[in-house]
């Protein structure tokens, strides 16, 4: 399956970079290009590509009210990637919070950025490995909410563990090792977990379990 991806940067060259990289895959596909968040939003709703790589800071309107935009619409199946430099930017976390499904660096390296639109467009990552840990930490430090109303009550004690799991970074296989169960049961209890919370994905989920409480910032980095 062709996996069809929008490329938003305000910066030519930035985006003439990415399109090379991801159309040099044999998987991928580079439906658009906008230059400000508002072209973003329109191209994904007359295109609906699988994965939007969106950078923050753009004019007209930035990254962050796109992404919003996007995964408030029930229409738009797209999947938000945010593109970052991630200098400790508060931005980082709003887009989190907007219901960006990853991030990834801008430096990071050709096959990482392929990765990334890969994993993001499978529902089965939150974010690039060597930023996870780091941007949860940060983004519970800039913007607690601690006690919103999540209904964690709902949950199993197994769909709890492997909600604990997925709030400190990692993946199915990891939790599947951790909890010495079969990594297509995990898959069901993350989908349980989801559809229970009323959550778009593995990104929502693990804001879910900072802002209820059930995991705290320093265990991320256990």
């Amino acid at each position: 399956m062709t996996l069809r991806v929008l490329i938003a940067d305000d910066q030519q060259l930035v985006r003439s970079g990415f399109r090379m990289i991801l159309e040099s895959e044999g998987d991928m596909e580079v439906v658009a290009e906008a230059a400000n968040g508002r072209e973003a939003v329109a191209a994904i709703r007359d295109r609906k590509p699988d994965v939007a790589l969106m950078d923050l800071r753009m004019p007209v309107m930035d990254g962050i009210a796109a992404t919003a935009e996007v995964v408030a619409d029930e229409h738009v199946p797209t999947r938000v990637l945010v593109v970052t430099t991630f200098d400790t930017d508060e931005h980082v976390y709003a887009a989190l919070r907007a219901g960006a499904s990853g991030f990834v660096l801008k430096d990071a390296p050709p096959e990482e950025l392929a990765s990334a639109v890969r994993l993001v467009a499978a529902g089965e990552a939150l974010l690039a490995p060597s930023v996870t840990r780091r941007v949860i930490e940060e983004f519970t430090r800039i913007s607690p909410e601690p006690g919103a109303r999540i209904p964690l009550e709902d949950l199993t004690d197994r769909e709890v563990e492997v909600l604990r799991l997925l709030a400190r970074g990692l993946s199915n296989a990891e939790i599947a090792a951790e909890l010495t169960i079969g990594e297509t049961t995990v898959k069901t209890h993350v989908g349980n977990i989801l559809m229970k919370l009323d959550i778009r994905d593995r990104a929502q989920a693990v804001v879910a379990a900072y802002e209820s409480g059930l995991v705290t910032p320093g265990a991320a980095a256990s």
